[in-house]
């Protein structure tokens, strides 16, 4: 071989480790009540790990799903084609219980196990999608009790049968819900979908839906206009009698990200539905899977942002530059604490926002109130620092990480996405605003947690005495809305590292993001902090 093809200074593949030897990760999910589940999420962060299980994944996104409206013959079949990847990773979400397993879970900590396992499956981001919506129309679809009777035993099931037939004829179901319209987007109460009731007490759906993600799931949440107002419905991809739903898939997107998850243009003509709670309460019957579906939305953030750093820090203890390895070099040093400090910012306050769920879904009303607002305050700001995140992480790498192989465009493709779904930063925003005017105690909720971190270091009581004193004037509150809740998701992520992380992690986040001793860019923390703590949280083995 010529001497100029010899292979120098390039950084082994990163396979065979366990993607959830992580501990903030690990730590929380025992501080959340799930560490009977620890040795479950090591089986998926082993598998995770391997090299095939990390195939999948770029094939899954390397062919894309395939809209098929019609067959050979000329019949519309309005069906989407996708990569074998694509089922194989499915069914190892759904296996592993990553969907909708916790509401058959009687155990405490069974959504922040689920939660812990979704992070480790880091592999492909596309199909977590059907499998959150999956996860969240349970809570929704429970407004129907006869309706949840019958199809919530399918959805919890571990099993994926994929294929257009009956649904009580399958052993496992997933979902999918159809709420945006071309004329509205989030303004959800300006759809003109037209649900016309039956005589049998069903109704027929007739209008364009903007987006719907996976639409070759069996069932589906949707929002129409019923004679009593905006209203909720299920709606089956094929019907009690075995005949295809008259539900037309127009064309697929084609998006930035999220490639080996197909999201159509639908049209309901006439198509059959059920109505799921009360006619004219839609909007309510439908938060529930909207929280569960924000608090997924703060999973996919943090798995990306622990993603892309392990991939950084890796890089850089393998590539030397200048005879030094890159993570001896002081600038690079920063830049990869300052992102291991967002990371574990990130997942410590995912998995305690898990935990409220966990708990709130078991009748805990004080966390009813605390993920009320924590969870629309964290989903603002993590998904905002997503791309952000990424994008740093990706330079570590240089030309390196701007290649598709080096799997790092994928996540950062991927991580809009996130701040967009379920509420842009906008709509996040404005919701807090709203739950604190009408719902006082998701505020006495929010202190009640935050200030339990109150005198533990004098940073963190300057950011708090800032907050209140933000909150206090209620002029301009809407035009201030972003910068309010940045510093709710602040405090909320500082009192949890104060009291939980260990003390170099907790410094450094004080340092920089409550007493602001920062710049503008990752890697701008101040002189003086122990870093190497924060390094070695970042280090995984590999086999």
């Amino acid at each position: 071989m010529s001497e100029t093809h010899r292979v120098l200074n390039q950084v082994p593949p990163l396979v065979g480790h366990d993607t959830a030897a992580d501990a903030a990760l690990r730590e929380g999910v025992e501080r959340e009540g799930a560490g009977w589940a620890l040795d479950e999420l090591s089986a998926v962060g082993l598998h995770a790990g391997t090299a095939d299980a990390q195939e999948l994944g770029r094939l899954a996104e390397r062919y894309p799903p395939r809209l098929v409206t019609h067959d050979r013959y000329g019949n519309r079949i309005d069906e989407v084609e996708y990569a074998p990847a694509y089922h194989r990773l499915m069914d190892t979400a759904v296996s592993y219980g990553l969907h909708a397993a916790p509401w058959a879970d009687g155990r405490a900590g069974a959504h922040v196990a689920r939660a812990a396992k979704l992070m480790a499956w880091s592999v492909d981001a596309g199909h977590a999608c059907p499998v959150s919506m999956t996860y969240s129309i349970v809570p929704a679809l429970r407004a129907s009790p006869d309706l949840a009777a019958t199809y919530e035993p399918l959805l919890t099931s571990n099993q994926y049968d994929f294929g257009l037939r009956e649904p009580t004829t399958k052993r496992g179901l997933i979902a999918g819900m159809s709420m945006t319209e071309k004329q509205g987007g989030s303004d959800v109460r300006a759809n003109t979908t037209e649900a016309t009731p039956l005589t049998d007490g069903s109704y027929r759906l007739t209008g364009h839906k903007w987006f719907t993600s996976a639409p070759m799931s069996d069932l589906f949440l949707a929002l129409a206009q019923a004679p009593g107002g905006l209203s909720c419905f299920l709606v089956p991809r094929v019907l009690p009698d075995g005949e295809r739903n008259a539900i037309r898939l127009m064309r697929l997107k084609d998006k930035l990200g999220n490639r080996s998850n197909a999201s159509a243009e639908i049209e309901y003509d006439g198509a059959h539905a059920w109505l799921v709670g009360e006619e004219g309460r839609g909007v309510r019957t439908i938060v529930e899977m909207v929280n569960m579906t924000r608090l997924d939305c703060v999973i996919a953030t943090s798995t990306g942002m622990r993603t892309s750093l392990v991939m950084a820090a890796h890089h850089a203890r393998h590539r030397e530059a200048f005879g030094t390895p890159l993570i001896d070099q002081p600038l690079m040093r920063n830049v990869l604490a300052d992102l291991a400090v967002e990371s574990e910012a990130a997942t410590t306050a995912m998995l305690r926002l898990a935990g409220a769920n966990d708990r709130a879904v078991r009748g805990d009303e004080s966390e009813v109130a605390l993920r009320r607002i924590a969870l629309a305050a964290t989903k603002y700001y993590v998904c905002k620092r997503g791309p952000i995140h990424a994008a740093e992480a990706l330079e570590c790498l240089g030309g390196n990480g701007y290649v598709e192989e080096s799997d790092l465009p994928r996540i950062y493709r991927e991580l809009p996405l996130l701040s967009i779904w379920e509420g842009s930063g906008n709509v996040a925003a404005l919701d807090v605003l709203r739950a604190m005017a009408r719902q006082p105690d998701t505020v006495d909720a929010y202190f009640g947690e935050v200030e339990q971190a109150a005198g533990s270091d004098p940073r963190f009581d300057d950011a708090l005495s800032r907050l209140k004193k933000e909150l206090g004037s209620l002029d301009d509150i809407e035009l201030r809305a972003r910068r309010v809740v940045e510093q709710l998701a602040l405090v909320f992520q500082g009192s949890l590292l104060v009291r939980h992380a260990p003390g170099a992690v907790a410094d450094a986040f004080c340092a920089s993001r409550l007493d602001r001793d920062w710049g503008g860019a990752l890697g701008t923390l101040p002189a003086g902090l122990d870093l190497e703590p924060i390094l070695a949280r970042t280090k995984v083995e590999v086999a």
